[in-house]
């Protein structure tokens, strides 16, 4: 009991993190960087930052804890199965409408695409969530996979998934640091350079840390042995396919 309490408090800190992050990232871009369009504009380039929080970060980290909610644990597991690639998928067409806004945003004014060290890494990381995706429905949802396949992908899953995680925790973190050097500079519109700290760059680095934050706690989850969902297949590997009963 206490072992599920203290998952549950937990639990809660993660939602509440990710909750925080989702509305920090909006605020910042509709109050200090003007708004949202989608017209080329740099009101269009503040929908890639809204994007790629909530979808790579935020929904990405939900979906990895959805099986450690002890409460799933009596039921069978196939719609939990769904509701994590259902959200991973959504987590990815976030991702896919985040990059769609900068690279419209960069096109429209000429400016070059994946020069930065911040754009390697978050194009690498959307890759790599396209493989994991379709790696995991492979492996996991269609029910012609063989149990010798699901053995042997289950762990590089379990592994990939923190990773892709941590890469973008880095992307996200990279992005908002080069962003917030951009347009805090001294005598450009109005504003004060980042290194004299004005409201904007507290607000933007405490939003940092809330996803620096998200991503421990996530991670916390994860590896937590006694978290894991007790395991009644026979087989061993915890997974069966979709058309399969796992009570």
């Amino acid at each position: 009991m206490a072992n599920r309490l203290t998952f549950y408090i937990f639990f809660l800190l993660c939602l509440c993190l990710g909750l925080l992050c989702v509305v920090f990232v909006t605020y910042w871009n509709a109050v200090w960087r003007g708004g949202f369009a989608w017209d080329g504009s740099s009101l269009q380039f503040n929908w890639h930052p809204v994007f790629m929080v909530t979808g790579l970060v935020v929904l990405y980290g939900f979906a990895a804890v959805l099986y450690r909610i002890p409460y799933t644990w009596r039921y069978d597991k196939t719609p939990w199965k769904l509701l994590h690639a259902g959200t991973l998928l959504l987590a990815f067409i976030f991702s896919i409408l985040g990059l769609c806004a900068v690279f419209d945003f960069h096109n429209a004014n000429n400016t070059p695409n994946l020069y930065s060290l911040h754009s390697w890494i978050g194009i690498c990381t959307v890759a790599l969530f396209a493989l994991q995706w379709a790696a995991g429905f492979s492996a996991f949802l269609l029910p012609w996979t063989p149990v010798d396949i699901r053995k042997v992908t289950k762990p590089l899953h379990v592994w990939m998934g923190s990773i892709i995680l941590v890469m973008s925790i880095i992307s996200c973190i990279s992005g908002i640091n080069e962003k917030l050097f951009f347009v805090l500079k001294a005598n450009v519109n109005g504003t004060r350079p980042y290194a004299s700290l004005p409201p904007e760059a507290v607000f933007v680095n405490t939003f940092g840390v809330l996803i620096v934050a998200f991503g421990l706690v996530v991670l916390r989850i994860l590896y937590n042995l006694k978290w894991q969902r007790p395991d009644p297949s026979s087989d061993g590997d915890g997974y069966r396919p979709l058309l399969h009963e796992e009570r």
